[in-house]
């Protein structure tokens, strides 16, 4: 399938090359505010001036948009109203009531997919499929414990609500929020705090920690930062009644009750520290295979947009939490 990126931002090139190693689709063309003739150039692709002209080609099967949240809206529409299927960069939006919106504009008109590729991983997908063995969960420890220098937030809009929609949690905790509730199932109360650090200046917070109430009855807490220099890996535990998982870095680590320990995975870098983008690009290509494939199969991607606003409501739950000094309900999303 012929697939057309809308946006050539920090993490275009790693879709780039995910594209580039897929039998399944072939990077097509490209339209971005001010760089779309140099990327068009660097990939071999065809550029396209505006979102109309991908929604009007025929040969587009497929609609990646990885623009900032602020600029998302529009284009949506203009996609979903040619019938193209649209795969998007996390955030679905800038606030759970705009992903709400964007995601009604799409329902009965076009399949929407969001990147979460962190579900992809061989040792999240170990844990999910050894899930039923451990037993129930009881309890949750969920850190991420990322960097990121001041040269990072000075860029135009980055860490604001107006572009990106918040800091830590909603451009890189939202992640493993929603690794962790594919995993735990709904959170259903936060009481959170979120703060600013000395650390950066910036509008948005860099620094969230929170007590989480699970639907299942499991407690849990959050840390979750971008002053946490040099930064590391993000860390999902879970305590259950026969072992306790430890997933992080790429690996999965068992440790049962009856003394027997368990390694699956392979460590991998995560985009914790100065470089945001030291990650392999294999998690994307396999997010993207598999929007293809669902298209081709008349099934849904593995995250919909409908999905995807569950770790939305999480998010606007922790921040609302904070803002008010109270314990807050999470919403269905």
């Amino acid at each position: 399938m012929k697939v057309a990126m809308i946006g050539a931002g920090m993490v275009a090139a790693t879709h780039a090359r995910a594209c580039a190693e897929s039998a399944a689709v072939t990077l097509h063309g490209v339209c971005a505010r001010g760089s779309t003739e140099r990327f068009a150039a660097q990939w071999g692709i065809k550029p396209y001036a505006n979102v109309a002209e991908i929604a009007a080609d025929p040969e587009v099967d497929v609609a990646l948009l990885i623009t900032p949240p602020d600029a998302r809206m529009d284009y949506v529409r203009i996609l979903a109203e040619a019938g193209k299927p649209i795969l998007m960069e996390k955030p679905v939006e800038r606030d759970l009531d705009a992903a709400r919106a964007l995601v009604a504009s799409c329902e009965g008109r076009v399949p929407l997919g969001i990147v979460f590729q962190h579900r992809l991983r061989d040792a999240s997908r170990a844990l999910a499929a050894r899930l039923p063995d451990l037993g129930a969960i009881q309890t949750v420890e969920v850190t991420v414990p990322w960097w990121r220098d001041q040269s990072y937030y000075d860029a135009s809009g980055r860490g604001t609500y107006a572009r990106d929609g918040g800091g830590v949690l909603i451009s890189q905790a939202i992640h493993t929020l929603d690794l962790m509730l594919s995993l735990t199932g709904p959170v259903a109360r936060v009481q959170a705090m979120a703060r600013t650090t000395k650390a950066h200046v910036m509008e948005a917070e860099d620094f969230v920690t929170a007590g989480l109430e699970f639907a299942n009855g499991a407690v849990g807490s959050l840390h979750a930062s971008t002053a946490s220099f040099p930064g590391a890996a993000e860390v999902i535990t879970l305590h259950c009644a026969q072992a306790s998982a430890v997933l992080g870095e790429g690996v999965l680590t068992l440790h049962w009750r009856d003394g027997r320990s368990e390694t699956i995975g392979a460590q991998a870098g995560t985009g914790g520290g100065a470089d945001p983008m030291a990650f392999t690009h294999a998690w994307h290509q396999e997010v993207i295979e598999d929007f293809v494939t669902a298209l081709l199969e008349s099934r849904n991607p593995l995250v919909t947009g409908r999905e995807a606003l569950k770790v939305h409501a999480l998010i606007e739950a922790l921040t609302r939490s904070s803002r008010e000094e109270r314990m807050v309900e999470v919403s269905d999303g």
